[in-house]
């Protein structure tokens, strides 16, 4: 469906940039904001989700109501985002500069996250930047991710600490 039938569809429930590129079958919750994002076939975003310029979903993921998914973030295929998650990119925020201005996208860099495919992150979760959760992983309800997460782990905790490796690769949508 194109941006502006889905407009046409939602009315004034939907924010979606004319820049947000989607994929085939994609479903939208109400009060979503979206910009200059790519969300990919299949995928089902819930209400009150806002996803950023320059974040990627991939195909078939599941993104839960009230998550932030900032610029820099790429979500891979087959991937369930809990509710209320947070993702992080930039690991010093400042509001100003050294000389007391305001900061302006030129005084800082965006720090990359990567899910890779098939991962879950329970709800509540925030996940700092520069950080690769790894396939088939799962990050537990409430953790603060701040180190990569191995492909098959499951991880919890503040910070975030292996609780053990899947015994059972996830096959789901693959």
């Amino acid at each position: 469906m194109a941006v502006d039938e889905i407009r046409t569809t939602q009315g004034e429930y939907l924010c979606i940039a004319p820049n947000v590129k989607l994929g085939r079958n994609v479903k939208f919750s109400k009060f979503i904001n979206l910009y200059g994002c790519e969300i990919d076939d299949e995928t089902k975003v819930g209400a009150f989700v806002e996803i950023q310029k320059n974040a990627k979903v991939g195909k078939r993921c599941k993104i839960s109501s009230h998550t932030f998914i900032c610029e820099g973030v790429t979500i891979e295929d087959n991937v369930f985002i809990g509710h209320g998650v947070t993702f992080i990119n930039d690991s010093y925020p400042r509001a100003t500069t050294a000389a007391g201005n305001l900061q302006t996208e030129s005084d800082w860099q965006v720090e990359r996250t990567l899910v890779k495919k098939g991962a879950s992150i329970g709800s509540g979760a925030t996940i700092l930047s520069n950080i690769v959760i790894g396939e088939n992983a799962i990050v537990g309800a409430g953790s603060v991710v701040t180190r990569d997460v191995p492909p098959n782990a499951i991880v919890a905790g503040n910070p975030a600490r292996l609780i053990r490796q899947s015994e059972n690769e996830c096959k789901a949508g693959q």
